[in-house]
């Protein structure tokens, strides 16, 4: 199977790498300045489950000449719309995109520009992070990757797509309820995105914060009820999952969202809680909380806006 990985940032190049690692053929779609620093330094993963250093194939844009069998989508949600145009001459009628963005709104997207049927639906969980030295960091021992068809069918593709993912150095799963857990992650992304950088701190931090719990319980309450709302409802065992661990004493979690946030970085505001937060609206959901938090990142937007284009 030949897969194009999308982007070679902290989430893409990590997957991409122990999937080339592991012998697959792997290629990766990145732009000019990644590419040349990948070829002169190697594409590095620092990890708790050892260091490693991989010579990628790269490709830019404008340089794809055929399709591929899988296109693992890797971008942050923002540059969507640039990554489709680039990736256009790599999908082909029996190609498969397998995007692993946050929210839900990609879906839609990517429907819209290359029809229904090439879409499988992915659920990436890890934590890593770029470093000055363009490394990628992997802050703990999660990394998995989750993928199936939307309609849940174990097709002759998906089955493929599966015998590459697994035995790659990471936790692969090839799931029958992925859209499920698709909607799913988009609540924990957006409580724990919203707690993080509304509150600026970790999840440690909220919770021994006077009233810190009872915030977050609120504003996760508020998710569950936009995607109950729209006709996805959280499993129980997602939902006490998620309350423990948005509530941890001494966690150190935070959102990717934070992290940029405190990076000056542009953050995925719109995708993760705006796209939300105006579903809620349309359902007639209240969610005060969730509100908050994209009027406070709005400000944030602006500011970081103004800034670059004084």
């Amino acid at each position: 199977m030949r897969i194009l990985v999308v982007g070679a940032g902290s989430t893409g190049g990590y997957y991409g790498a122990r999937l080339a690692q592991a012998g697959r053929d792997v290629t990766f779609l990145v732009r000019p300045a990644r590419a040349e620093r990948l070829r002169a330094d190697g594409l590095r993963i620092v990890s708790p489950y050892g260091d490693v250093t991989v010579r990628p194939q790269l490709v830019t844009a404008g340089q794809i000449a055929a399709p591929f069998d899988a296109v693992l989508l890797t971008v942050k949600a923002f540059s969507l719309g640039a990554a489709l145009a680039d990736v256009a001459p790599a999908v082909g009628p029996e190609s498969m995109i397998v995007p692993v963005l946050n929210g839900m709104r990609h879906m839609e997207v990517i429907a819209d520009r290359f029809g229904p049927a090439v879409l499988v639906g992915g659920v990436a969980k890890i934590a890593t992070t770029l470093d000055e030295q363009g490394r990628i960091i992997q802050l703990n021992p999660l990394h998995d990757l989750a993928y199936g068809e939307i309609s849940g069918e174990a097709t002759a593709r998906i089955r493929r797509l599966d015998a590459a993912m697994q035995g790659a150095g990471f936790d692969a799963k090839l799931s029958p309820t992925i859209e499920r857990e698709m909607w799913e992650k988009w609540v924990m992304l957006a409580g724990l995105g919203a707690a993080t950088c509304l509150m600026r701190g970790t999840i440690g931090e909220i919770a021994a914060a006077n009233g810190g719990a009872d915030f977050v319980h609120a504003l996760l309450g508020e998710c569950v009820a936009t995607v109950t709302a729209a006709g996805h409802p959280p499993s129980e065992a997602f939902l006490a999952a998620a309350r423990t661990q948005l509530t941890a004493a001494g966690s150190p979690m935070t959102s990717s969202m934070y992290r940029d946030l405190v990076k000056g970085s542009a953050v995925e505001a719109d995708q993760i809680l705006g796209d939300l937060l105006a579903r809620a609206k349309g359902f007639g959901v209240s969610a005060p909380n969730l509100a908050a938090a994209v009027s406070q990142l709005s400000v944030y937007q602006n500011r970081i806006a103004a800034q670059a284009a004084s």
